[in-house]
């Protein structure tokens, strides 16, 4: 059994890596903006959005925070890290030591980590950097907070 992560330091190893749990399911490495916007729902309190959100995504005034590749903005992406209480939020790092992320949550197959660890379906769920980024400059309006920080493409 895990100790709580709770008041200790952890630096934990992985990649991002998509996953088949069963036949015919396949989850992809990283989740979008499109995604948010197919999955709203008015009223729902799961899946409705905030009003200022939902125009700044309809706009796709991505900025400098569109992944080039997919022409989107990549809301969270899933490793191969184990995740136990106490690590919501622990910053996520590349190996270069810059900030690509937030922990936050594990998948649906990682319920049993504690039990064991399954390395081909246990995943983090991470918050992408520049989502986040995204919603401080364009939804939120804080451009001082985004010149004050160092970003590197």
């Amino acid at each position: 059994m895990y100790p709580d992560a709770n008041f200790t330091m952890r630096v934990s190893f992985g990649n991002v890596k998509s996953y088949v749990p069963r036949d015919g399911v396949k989850y992809n490495h990283i989740t979008t903006l499109n995604g948010i916007l197919e999955k709203y729902k008015p009223g729902d309190y799961e899946f409705d959005l905030p009003e200022k959100l939902l125009e700044a995504a309809k706009k796709k005034d991505f900025g400098q925070y569109a992944d080039p590749t997919i022409k989107d903005i990549v809301v969270g992406f899933i490793t191969t890290n184990d995740i136990t209480g106490g690590n919501s939020g622990s910053p996520v790092i590349n190996g270069n030591g810059e900030l690509t992320g937030l922990a936050f949550d594990g998948n649906y197959e990682a319920l049993s980590h504690k039990i064991a660890f399954d390395k081909d379906l246990n995943r983090t769920i991470c918050l992408d950097v520049r989502y986040m980024l995204w919603v401080v400059d364009k939804v939120g309006g804080a451009t001082n907070i985004i010149q004050e920080l160092d970003l590197r493409k």
